[in-house]
């Protein structure tokens, strides 16, 4: 089916016409469309002037041809995933806070992080391609330069802005997961660029992302960026500091141990913020209570089957200190809180697995002499070496050693000053993973494993729109998972199930929707949106 096309470009303001004729893409399972340049159209007559060098155009002294004027023209973009995406913004208030705090590039903003979710993966010079083919929010293309003017306008106090906006449309009960990633980057001048702990072992410099996660909502609610040798344990501080611009009261917050300290904790009770945080079995808190815990928990009084786990909680103080700044006083406290012991039949085998592979790797290095620095302290914890000219190195396990490692496999502990009841604060605790599953996306949907941008504008205001696809996508994967609807579909099988629907607009006339299939209504349906009519 063949269609007339027009696109302005902008800095000239000349209308281009193009036919576009449609096909079945078989690899993406899809409608697509293939365009050739017909001419160009008279702004006073409406007609379409031919720019081929064969056909006589407003250059040459040949007469134009007569004709029949097209009465039919109409343009034709797919509309189907675009139109989902403006609903959802509208349904979370997106579209609105971008508005009040980028009301001249909100929907450059808008078009670019659709782009992004629908385009998985795909760099940013093949947008105008895109653009060309789908209804967005802007509606013209952007180039390459445009968007990284773009980013650079994107300001820290607007950033700061939206995510108040945002903020204030989550609940102040709900607990907000807190974590980091790494992002390598190829960048010599980026002040935050730094070599740190990766946890992908990639070896370039790295910028690290925080972000913040809604347990319930599950959406994220802002980010910060940070230098890439700043370690999980020192970031609380800072953090609690810089979130008060979104206007929560009380924040509640859930964390991996990679984050606990005396100070983090100090810190949250002084500033009254609950929290739930995973606690090394080695602290000397968690170390007496599950000593005296050990037989009473794995029992058939506690267990529980919804989580395949045995559990123990003790409610026990807190020593609190807190320095006075201005007088130099020292107060110290108790203050309550809540120890939940764990047990898992399952992860303990899975502990004892991994354990004796590392010994064998240990005993492998001894004996064949290839020690490694970074493994003295296992040597000497687990193994006793002989060596004589004659039989060589023998090698001899400190058992004692041994047998304490493998007792504490298959514990885990939380503490937390404000959920009491040990599975529901599992049940928040492991709704931690949505922020790791936040993370994937960021980094595999929408490219931001590595960063090749060089200016430190053009970085920010790039993570800013990659936040706001993310929170489109969190969206989109949460009512997947509601609706069981990961049976049948990734999000990208699911986007290109909708991106097929097709809008024609006629100039002086109301737009057209292609005809829905009952699936499309449905999903739909079950995305919380009404289907396009």
């Amino acid at each position: 089916m063949a269609a007339i096309v027009f696109q302005t470009n902008k800095d000239t303001g000349i209308t281009y016409a193009y036919e576009s004729v449609s096909y079945w893409d078989k690899e993406k399972q899809q409608s697509r469309a293939r365009r050739r340049l017909i001419g160009k159209v008279d702004q006073e007559t409406g007609e379409i002037v031919p720019t081929r060098k064969s056909c006589p155009s407003e250059e040459t002294d040949s007469p134009k041809r007569r004709g029949p004027k097209t009465t039919d023209i109409y343009t034709r973009t797919f509309y189907g995933a675009t139109y989902l995406l403006n609903t959802i913004g509208d349904k979370m208030g997106i579209t609105r806070d971008l508005k009040t705090c980028f009301p001249d590039t909100y929907k450059s903003i808008l078009s670019l992080a659709y782009y992004m979710i629908l385009e998985e993966g795909s760099p940013l010079y093949r947008f105008t391609k895109w653009a060309s083919l789908h209804h967005h929010p802007y509606g013209k293309e952007i180039t390459s330069q445009r968007s990284s003017e773009l980013f650079q306008s994107i300001s820290e106090e607007n950033k700061q802005n939206f995510f108040r906006l945002q903020g204030k449309r989550r609940c102040e009960t709900e607990y907000l997961a807190y974590d980091t990633t790494s992002i390598s980057s190829y960048s010599n001048t980026l002040r935050k660029v730094k070599y740190g702990k990766n946890k992908e072992h990639d070896p370039l410099p790295q910028i690290n992302l925080a972000l913040l996660f809604g347990e319930q909502s599950m959406l994220p609610v802002c980010y910060r960026l940070l230098p890439g040798n700043i370690a999980d344990v020192k970031t609380i501080e800072n953090l609690l500091k810089e979130l008060d611009f979104l206007d929560i009261q009380k924040l509640n917050l859930v964390m991996d141990r990679g984050f606990y300290s005396e100070l983090n904790i100090n810190e949250l009770f002084k500033n009254h913020h609950k929290f739930l945080i995973g606690a090394k079995l080695s602290l000397n808190l968690v170390k007496a209570h599950l000593d005296k815990s050990r037989g009473v928990m794995v029992t058939r009084s506690h267990y529980s089957s919804k989580f395949s786990i045995y559990y123990d909680t003790i409610m026990t103080h807190w020593n609190y200190t807190e320095l006075k700044k201005r007088s130099g006083e020292v107060i110290k406290e108790t203050r309550r809180i809540y120890l939940h012991l764990y047990y898992n039949d399952a992860r303990a085998a899975e502990d004892r697995e991994a354990f004796n592979r590392m010994l064998d790797e240990l005993e492998y290095e001894l004996v064949n002499k290839k020690r490694k620095p970074e493994h003295e302290k296992a040597y000497r914890n687990y193994f006793i070496t002989h060596e004589t000219p004659i039989r060589g190195i023998s090698i001899e396990s400190k058992q004692d050693s041994i047998d304490e490692a493998e007792k504490n496999f298959g514990y885990f502990a939380l503490l937390t000053n404000g959920i009491n009841d040990p599975l529901y604060a599992l049940e928040v605790y492991r709704s931690k993973d949505l922020i790791e599953k936040a993370f994937g996306n960021l980094k595999e949907r929408l490219n931001m494993r590595r960063n090749y941008v060089s200016s430190e504008e053009s970085l920010e205001g790039k993570v800013f729109v990659q936040f706001i696809a993310l929170i489109y996508l969190s969206y989109i994967q949460k009512a997947m998972r509601d609706h069981n609807l990961f049976k049948k579909f990734t999000i990208q099988s699911l986007i290109d199930e909708l991106d097929v629907i097709e809008k024609y607009d006629v100039p002086g006339r109301r737009g057209r929707i292609s005809e829905l299939t009952g699936k499309q209504k449905e999903l739909y349906q079950c995305l919380g949106v009404e289907f396009p009519t």
